[in-house]
């Protein structure tokens, strides 16, 4: 659904994956849809749903292999726009 989506708006995306750790001690592993313009970007944005990841302030210490230091309560993301966790794998 992703690949298509993104033949249908002529764009590429990078894909990074990036590992997320609350306060609590909870973490996933998370993966990153990068645009090279940001009209790109916001098209995914509306159409998946989501968040904005900015490599060089959300990772750890700006490390390339820094971690997402998360705040606030850790929620597990089970619906994101059309896209969703099969009921399988929710448990």
């Amino acid at each position: 659904m992703i690949t298509k989506f993104c033949q249908d708006i002529g764009v590429k995306p990078q894909i990074r994956h990036v590992q997320a750790i609350w306060p609590s001690g909870k973490y996933e592993d998370y993966r990153i849809h990068c645009f090279a313009n940001a009209a790109a970007a916001k098209a995914f944005l509306d159409h998946f749903g989501g968040g904005v990841f900015d490599p060089k302030s959300d990772r750890e210490c700006k490390k390339i292999r820094g971690v997402w230091r998360r705040t606030g309560e850790y929620k597990r993301i089970l619906d994101l726009g059309p896209l969703s966790v099969p009921e399988i794998l929710r448990n």
